[in-house]
């Protein structure tokens, strides 16, 4: 995807434009630029970063996007395709499900990664694995070990990233302060939907399967016998 503000201080986006998910609607949807800065401007201070407000096209809000400039030139002044965002949607999670002390640890892992504190979204996702361990006991543990192995096979994850997971959710339980890699925002990425897994296979699915099996017998119709 080519981005780049013209002379005229517009910004062409080729192909479909920027989509994302709103922060403040929630809704995956595409902007549009509302404020670019001047290229005169730009031109002359060369910064590294480019920051470009938004509006969602959903809600109207704005939104306001940095850009690394890659290039200046007297007719255009290249944008990297990539960008951070200042504002990031809050990460959701059926979070009603899980035992009360992982629901509160975790919510906060969640609040870390939308705020883009990725290593501390790492700590946080390992006092949720421990809080589980404490919830499931030693057997449990070793059945969410399992399931991580499965969701490596699955997700065809390779040796350094289940390294980090595995260091960072089943470090040494004798360790108050365990050493854990350092997360970027990729890593933290991969953490965030090992980490939805873990919990949808061990608390959310077994918890709906239930509610539904128990609606399904109230409602079910019931069939009078002849005499």
């Amino acid at each position: 995807m080519s981005i780049y503000i013209t002379p005229q201080d517009e910004l062409h986006v080729e192909h479909q434009g920027i989509a994302l998910t709103c922060p403040h609607c929630q809704t995956l949807t595409h902007i549009s630029a509302v404020a670019t800065p001047k290229f005169d401007d730009l031109t002359h201070r060369k910064p590294q970063q480019v920051g470009i407000v938004f509006r969602c096209d959903a809600c109207g809000e704005p939104i306001f996007l940095k850009f690394t400039a890659n290039a200046y030139t007297p007719l255009r002044i290249e944008l990297a395709p990539n960008y951070t965002e200042v504002e990031r949607a809050r990460e959701n999670f059926p979070l009603t499900y899980l035992p009360e002390e992982s629901e509160e640890v975790f919510r906060e892992a969640l609040s870390c990664y939308s705020a883009g504190c990725y290593n501390a979204f790492g700590a946080m996702s390992r006092r949720t694995a421990q809080s589980l361990f404490r919830e499931l006991g030693e057997r449990g543990k070793l059945e969410l070990f399992d399931t991580l192995q499965e969701i490596r096979s699955l997700a065809e994850l390779d040796d350094d990233s289940f390294a980090t997971l595995r260091a960072v959710l089943f470090g040494s339980d004798s360790d108050p302060w365990p050493h854990q890699p350092h997360l970027n925002a990729e890593s933290a990425g991969i953490l965030l939907e090992v980490m939805r897994d873990l919990l949808y296979q061990t608390f959310v699915r077994k918890a709906r399967l239930m509610q539904a099996m128990t609606f399904r017998k109230y409602v079910a119709p019931q069939v009078e016998t002849s005499n």
